[in-house]
């Protein structure tokens, strides 16, 4: 067991009322809910990732944390990467370039190697010539991989601000 694990299965030990900084049978629903709780932190943290990459222009970023069969779904359509890459991209880097966005809290669920997460936004500015004001959904599922959590779909919807 590596130092931090044990510093781990020590204080957990001793939270449950025992000395000893083994892992038992007892303890397995524990440690299952440490490693989800780091695993949405890493989810979360990849969509923020993606999102400061639109953000900052850095398309290359951007796409290295989509899966290779990722498909994009938004305003009635389906993109697989490639078109994404080639079409729809460069538009979101523009308008996440653009627009103030306020992301609002993230719900990650982790089910083993599969994770989904949702969140809403606000976004307020001006794209492309035009005032921007609204609201908009996202719902990210994602994989495990050996680099990490990737992004295999996103599903994006907006609307107008209601006054």
């Amino acid at each position: 067991m590596s130092l931090p694990s044990l510093v781990l299965a020590a204080l957990c030990a001793a939270s449950l009322g025992s000395t000893s900084p083994r892992v038992d049978a007892d303890s397995s629903a524990l440690w299952a809910t440490v490693g989800a709780q780091s695993d949405s932190a890493a989810v979360a943290a990849t969509i923020r990732a993606f999102h400061e990459a639109l953000s900052a222009g850095d398309s290359l970023k951007a796409l290295g944390l989509l899966t290779p069969d990722a498909v994009i779904v938004e305003a009635g359509g389906l993109e697989t990467f490639a078109d994404y890459r080639s079409h729809h991209l460069a538009s979101d880097i523009a308008f996440a370039r653009t627009v103030t966005q306020t992301r609002r809290g993230i719900s990650v669920r982790v089910r083993g190697d599969m994770a989904w997460a949702t969140s809403t936004s606000e976004a307020t500015g001006e794209s492309r010539g035009r005032p921007v004001n609204s609201v908009g959904a996202e719902l990210a599922v994602l994989t495990r991989t050996p680099q990490g959590w990737r992004i295999s779909a996103f599903h994006w919807s907006s609307r107008s601000r209601r006054s």
